[in-house]
C-alpha cells in the first residue's frame, strides 16, 4: 500500500508540473497573438499614410 500512495504522489506531482506548463504555453501564445495583432494594425496604419501620401 506505501508503494502506491509513492506512486500516485510522485504521479501526481508531474500531473501537476504537466498542468503548470499547458497554461504558461497558453498564455504566451496569448500575448503572442495579441502582439502579432497590435503590430499588424501598426504596418497597416503606416501603409495607409504612405499611400495618402503619394
Amino acid at each position: 500500500m506505501e508503494k502506491l500512495i509513492l506512486f500516485l504522489n510522485s504521479f501526481l506531482s508531474y500531473v501537476l508540473l504537466l498542468a503548470v506548463i499547458v497554461v504558461l504555453c497558453g498564455i504566451a501564445v496569448f500575448i503572442g497573438i495579441k502582439l502579432r495583432k497590435r503590430k499588424n494594425s501598426q504596418l497597416e496604419m503606416e501603409g495607409a499614410e504612405k499611400v495618402s501620401e503619394s
